[in-house]
């Protein structure tokens, strides 16, 4: 029988109630809905029946042939977690604000279901970084991100002080709010809000920008995918956390040294449109476009 598995934001009504018209269009086609424990019983409440309720693991997802996401970026992102080091593809409706990571709009429930049930997705493979932490020589820590990995300070009244490293090569001394390690994925995200650039989701990068620097050169840089970054913090009274995709934290002591690097696990995403990404940038974040008179042809008046 083919298995689908549903993840959601369950406080927002407006989720729930789209997984569950959702579940019961696809179980109509004889598609298995299961849902993680912790949702369960909001899904219930609005409406969904002949639920299966599975506990949350990473890779649990490993055995469905699609994970449906009701909810925002965050959401997506969790999922992601469950997702990661499997075959299963994440479709996201986006039941958030901007959802730049989802697919679709709560409009689209219908629609979704309906390509859902044909098999009808396209899938594309989105570029993730490893990230390791190290503390006087040691390794103390492994962590993952689909957005980012920020370093961060960890006092609000102190600045971090940092030297950033690239290819085994120092590049600047920043002190600084923090260092955001992107993926083109992760651009529209924390990237886009500290001023770096947005990167086409195609094109394979790593980007790395500095959070409020005190330094002549502060400028974002993109490198490339096979390039190794490094964060170091030093000074005497500075600590710092590592965040990623801004759910997983680890302290960063004086003297701990951050490593990041292209990730070993990509994350699978679905896709019902092959619009570009031009489209979704524009609509994302309204953009004004009035005045533009298309193509070459329609210049043309063809």
């Amino acid at each position: 029988m083919r298995q689908v598995l549903l993840t959601l934001h369950s406080a927002r009504p407006r989720a729930t109630k789209a997984a569950a018209d959702f579940a019961a269009q696809i179980q109509s086609a004889g598609i298995e809905v299961h849902v993680l424990e912790s949702e369960a019983a909001a899904l219930a409440e609005a409406g969904a029946s002949n639920i299966v309720s599975v506990p949350s693991a990473p890779g649990i997802a490993d055995t469905y042939e699609l994970a449906v996401v009701f909810g925002g970026d965050g959401t997506i992102l969790r999922a992601a977690e469950l997702c990661r080091g499997t075959q299963t593809p994440i479709l996201g409706v986006n039941l958030g604000h901007v959802g730049f990571l989802a697919e679709a709009e709560e409009d689209d429930v219908h629609e979704v279901a309906a390509r859902v049930i044909a098999g009808d997705l396209a899938v594309e493979e989105r570029l993730t970084v490893d990230v390791d932490v190290f503390v006087n020589g040691q390794k103390v820590a492994t962590n993952w991100a689909l957005n980012e990995a920020s370093v961060e300070k960890a006092a609000r009244e102190r600045m971090l002080e940092v030297i950033v490293e690239i290819d085994e090569r120092p590049v600047s001394r920043w002190g600084c709010d923090g260092v955001v390690c992107a993926t083109p994925t992760g651009s529209t995200a924390y990237n886009f809000s500290a001023g770096g650039p947005v990167v086409w989701p195609e094109v394979q990068a790593l980007l790395m920008v500095p959070i409020s620097a005190h330094a002549l050169f502060s400028r974002p840089m993109v490198v490339s995918p096979e390039s190794r970054l490094a964060i170091e913090v030093i000074g005497e009274n500075t600590t710092g956390i590592l965040w990623c995709d801004g759910r997983r934290a680890a302290e960063l002591p004086i003297g701990a040294r951050v490593e990041v690097r292209r990730g070993s696990e990509p994350v699978r995403l679905a896709r019902l449109h092959t619009s570009p990404f031009t489209d979704r940038l524009v609509r994302k974040f309204d953009l004004p476009v009035a005045g533009w008179r298309g193509t070459a042809e329609r210049r043309q008046g063809k």
